[in-house]
């Protein structure tokens, strides 16, 4: 009777099976460091309780498995004429955000939007990622085995690219050289020409520096964004310990208090003095509590999605299928190796946080998004359309409503 309730429930779920697994792992795992981390923000921000966050990230949690599993059964074709509409809509909301950001305790940067009678604040470039990915998978899909020449592609492709991470750049460098990146590795497996894309590649570099000269020249429009960056930098290269290196410093206390099986779930000591130490040092605290063993354990969970990623984008029958699973799948498995690996002092610090296992509602539902994504294409709901056939994006509307 039990088995066949099991059976029943199984019918709902669709997709790879193994990234279902590694997703709820994740996600239960989470609440451990979570809800042991936020004791001194629950010391520093409110009575001392810690109930409160482990609610809140219970809540977040709930609705990214809601997006993930209503995105998973939708088509992953109609991706393709969505990420058109999309794309202006993010153009305007990172606008939005430039203009009326919102600080989140303490954070210096214009990458909050507090959404309308709700309350709720939305980190608009993590949506913007993961809507450019796509919009770029539609479009290398579209010229697969075509001919094109670099100026045909600089309208259709690069002026939406350069104007998303345009946008982003002046709060969040580290989010848009991740995005830069993924993209230019998305181009490269699509087939885009390796001259072309050298082109590319030293356009962006050039408008990085002339980013940099502009924010020195002017610092009143950017007030220490720059000087952050290169902070950083300098604190990464340089062997002495600073007060720049507070975090780092804290970090790696951390993570050798640990040793090989760690302190105890909830004994962690390092947490009351390291800032954001439930969001971008999660995995210190990690380490500190389960010891070497859960941090290669939480390692080698991320590295077996990185696996079923691979493998979904192999069995795929179609090009847009294939470059969509990467272009939003790798970037999950990337941003958590550079978390890590700023905790470890192998990065300088980006703010990057650890997919489903920190706090913060907007990284845990872009990245439900994004496996939803994932997960529709290995559920092979793709209806019998031409490949290089692009939808009308009012048609497809239409077809969903």
């Amino acid at each position: 009777m039990k088995i066949a309730k099991v059976k029943n429930i199984f019918q709902y779920i669709q997709g790879d099976r193994a990234i279902w697994g590694v997703v709820g792992l994740l996600a239960l795992f989470s609440f451990l460091p979570v809800y042991s981390a936020s004791s001194n923000l629950a010391y520093l921000y409110g009575d001392g309780s810690t109930l409160p966050y482990l609610f809140k990230h219970f809540a977040h949690l709930v609705l990214g498995f809601v997006i993930l599993y209503g995105v998973h059964k939708i088509p992953y074709h109609y991706f393709r004429g969505l990420s058109i509409i999309a794309i202006p809509v993010v153009i305007l909301l990172l606008i939005i955000t430039m203009a009326e950001g919102t600080t989140i305790e303490g954070a210096n940067a214009s990458r909050w939007i507090r959404v309308p009678f709700v309350g709720v604040t939305f980190q608009t470039s993590t949506l913007a990622g993961v809507v450019l990915m796509t919009y770029v998978a539609r479009y290398l899909s579209r010229i697969k085995d075509k001919a094109v020449t670099f100026k045909e592609t600089i309208l259709p492709l690069w002026v939406p690219v350069f104007i998303v991470l345009a946008l982003i750049l002046p709060a969040n460098f580290s989010t848009t050289a991740i995005f830069f990146s993924m993209i230019v590795m998305l181009v490269f497996i699509g087939g885009y020409p390796l001259k072309y894309l050298g082109i590319i590649l030293g356009a962006g570099l050039i408008f990085l520096t002339l980013f940099v000269l502009s924010a020195k020249a002017f610092p009143g429009v950017f007030p220490n964004r720059v000087d952050t960056w290169i902070s950083r930098v300098e604190s990464f290269s340089d062997d002495k310990d600073t007060e720049a290196d507070y975090q780092i410093e804290k970090a790696k206390i951390a993570i050798a208090s640990g040793g090989v099986t760690g302190l105890g779930p909830g004994k962690s000591v390092q947490k009351n003095f390291l800032p954001q130490s439930s969001s971008d040092f999660i995995y210190a605290i990690i380490v500190e509590e389960f010891g070497l063993l859960g941090g290669l354990f939480l390692m080698v969970l991320y590295l077996f999605l990185l696996f079923r990623i691979v493998v979904v984008a192999h069995k795929s029958t179609s090009i847009f299928g294939k470059l969509l699973v990467i272009g939003v799948g790798l970037p999950i498995v990337f941003r958590a190796m550079i978390n890590m690996a700023v905790a470890v002092e192998l990065f300088p610090v980006t703010g990057q946080n650890l997919p489903l296992i920190s706090s913060g509602g907007t990284s845990i539902w872009m990245t439900c998004l994004a496996l939803g994504m994932v997960l529709s294409v290995s559920a092979k709901r793709e209806v019998v359309v031409k490949e290089e056939k692009e939808e009308n994006p009012l048609d497809i509307l239409s077809e969903a409503i």
